[in-house]
Parts: structure tokens; sequence; C-alpha cells
């Protein structure tokens, strides 16, 4: 198995430490990129040093707030003094909000596009030019189901950013192919349980305009969480989407799948995506750049 020198963004817990430690454990090299690694997340650090020393595998906390570019040169930099080279970046780092639309600022949504968008641009533009000088590369952008599927209400600046990462990851995709980068898109379904995305959720900062909607969507707002659970089936974890990650760094370059969904719920992202891949590829052939496309661009 070749050993990959990795950075996972937003590693400090739910999807991002699971796939550190997952990536770890199946040979590579893992800097588990997290903000305030000497304050409130120490303990994760010491953590990760723990389990690296206790098991042999090779995973490292290092710091790095995915908002601060100068914080995030300074991550790549020192992987690439530490190793000589940067193999996968796993976009990861997000944050999810709730609450009805209306009720949150604009700067509120700028903030949510920040930290679901702008963070990928900042680590791509440290990253890409190591994977371009080398001639290889992946990026694997943690994406979600509900950008095309049976999403439900109260998450709106959540999913439109979201949506955002996703139309980036496929532009990147055709942009980085000539340089031998390839592009796998992970789209994990709602999990209930297993990481902090809803027990940390942002709520509006106009609390009364929130209030207003309570009459006619509070009862359906409080039943909500439940609603999902129950179309979640029994036996299911959040550990498969690090799986399925650890899967396509697994996988020979070139033959990478484009988008792996990982959906107990079934909430029909993937039909959509089918199509929408497959139009996509079915254009470019139209307009003869079908080289820009991977191998399995559609299914």
């Amino acid at each position: 198995m070749t050993r990959n020198i990795i950075i996972v963004t937003g590693a400090s817990s739910g999807f991002g430490n699971l796939t550190a430690r997952a990536l770890a454990t199946a040979g590579h090299t893992v800097y588990a990129g997290m903000r305030e690694t000497t304050g409130r997340n120490t303990t994760r650090v010491a953590e990760l040093a723990q389990l690296s020393a206790d098991t042999g595998i090779d995973i490292r906390g290092i710091e790095m707030d995915v908002q601060d570019q100068d914080s995030v040169d300074a991550a790549i930099a020192q992987i690439a003094a530490e190793q000589g080279r940067l193999d996968v970046v796993v976009h990861n780092a997000g944050h999810m909000v709730l609450g009805p639309a209306e009720a949150f600022t604009p700067e509120q949504l700028a903030q949510l596009y920040d930290i679901n968008v702008l963070s990928t641009q900042r680590v791509n533009r440290a990253a890409l030019p190591l994977m371009r000088d080398a001639g290889s590369g992946l990026l694997i952008w943690i994406a979600s189901s509900s950008t095309r599927g049976g999403h439900p209400p109260f998450l709106a600046p959540y999913f439109a950013a979201k949506a955002g990462m996703d139309a980036l990851a496929e532009s990147y995709a055709a942009e980085i192919i000539r340089y031998g980068i390839d592009t796998v898109i992970i789209v994990p379904g709602a999990y209930p349980t297993g990481t902090n995305h809803f027990a940390h959720a942002g709520t509006p900062a106009d609390t009364a305009r929130a209030t207003e909607y309570d009459t006619a969507y509070g009862e359906l707002r409080a039943q909500m969480a439940d609603r999902l659970a129950g179309l979640f089936p029994a036996g299911r974890t959040t550990d498969e989407v690090a799986e399925a990650v650890v899967t396509a760094v697994g996988t020979p370059a070139g033959q990478r799948p484009f988008r792996i969904h990982v959906d107990p719920s079934r909430d029909g992202s993937d039909v959509v995506s089918t199509v929408a891949d497959r139009i996509r590829a079915e254009f470019y052939h139209r307009i003869g750049i079908a080289d820009l496309l991977p191998e399995h661009a559609s299914r």
C-alpha cells in the first residue's frame, strides 16, 4: 500500500476526527487540522498523540484555522517541511445552523459561507502548488446530500453553503485534472448521532424574527430531528463515512469514483447527482473538453 501524506481539516471531532483516525489506521501519515491546539483543543491533540504512541499509527494534530489564511499557509508549510510533499487534502471543516432562514442576518450567512466554502479556497491555494509541482494528488470534499436530496426546511443557510462548496468542487475537478490531481466528492446523508453537527449548530441572531415563526412552524421544528431520525436505519454509523474516504484514498489514481454517496436514509441525492453528473459529462463531450473528465465522471 502507498503511504500518503494527508491533511484533514476540521478534525477535532465528528467526521473529521473519525476520518483522520481511519486514514492513519490504514497506514497513512495524517495531519489532523484544528484550531486552538494550545487552547480548547489541547486534549484532542494529546489524544491523537497518545493514540499514535499506543498503536504505532502516524497521526498528528496540527494548528489550522481554516478561516485564517496565515494559519492555513503555516500548516501546509509545516507539512511540506516535515514530509517533503502533500498527497491528499480532505476538505471536511464545516458548520451547521438551525432556524428560519429569514431570522439569520446576512452577516451570519456570510460567516457560514466563509466556514464551509471560503475555507476550502484558502486550503487549496496553499496546497495545490505542491500537488501541481508533483504532478499528482487528491482533493476529497466532504459534501452533503442536502444539496440535491429531499432536504427539510430550517437549515437553509447551511444547505446553501454546502451547495456552493459542491459547485466549487466540480469546477476545480476540471481545472486540476491535467496536473494529475484527482477529485472525489463524498456525500454523507443526515446522521442523527455520531457527530456534533446538530448539537453545536448555530441559531439565528434575530431571535425576535425567529419567534414569529413559532405559531405556524413551532411544532414542526420541534419534531424535525425525530422525523429525520425515524428515517435512519438501525446499525448504520458515522464510521462508514470515514471508511468511504479511506477507500477513495486507497483506490489507484485515475480510477477513483467522482462522487460517493453514503446516505442510509436515502433522501434521493444519489439519483439527482447521477443525472447531473451525466449531463455535465455529456456537455463536456459536446464542447470538446472530455479530457477534463475523470474516468468515472458519471455513473
